[in-house]
């Protein structure tokens, strides 16, 4: 059995918390970080669920996509570099038929339109992955990431 404890405050630490209920009686939650801003999780229809919300491993690629962004932008913005627009793609690949289904191999696709140095970007992408992401460490033990990017004028 897991302990019940809460996770205890050290000084030392950024603590985390969300909350998570049940909105349905099926697999729809709401959950809530110190945002406040509630995200919406849901099953698949063919388990029971009702397709109110994103999956929770394709939560676990949005926080990839979004820490990595972060990342990335202020790095770019940090070097003067003019990005007009930015997005990004991320592609999982996990063990068919087996439970748990960790991913195994994740793909990042980084496209991005503006004034950009392609070096420039290939090094904020690489300070991402290497130093800076903190989504991309919780992965790199057990899952193989890679990324492409694309420059458009």
């Amino acid at each position: 059995m897991l302990d019940s404890q809460p996770v205890e405050a050290v000084p030392e630490f950024n603590t985390m918390q969300i909350e998570l209920v049940r909105v349905d009686d099926a697999f729809h939650f709401e959950a809530v970080g110190k945002s406040g801003i509630p995200q919406h999780i849901d099953a698949a229809t063919d388990i029971g669920g009702h397709n109110a919300g994103a999956r929770p491993m394709e939560m676990l690629l949005m926080g990839l996509a979004g820490c990595s962004a972060i990342d990335v932008i202020l790095i770019l913005q940090k070097q003067k570099q003019v990005i007009d627009d930015f997005r990004l793609t991320v592609d999982g690949l996990r063990e068919k038929g087996a439970t748990p289904a960790p991913f195994k191999k994740i793909h990042i696709t980084y496209l991005l339109k503006g004034q950009l140095d392609a070096n420039r970007v290939k090094r904020a992408i690489d300070l991402s992955m290497d130093k800076y992401c903190s989504a991309t460490a919780q992965f790199r033990p057990t899952t193989e990431i890679t990324y492409s990017f694309e420059i458009q004028p």
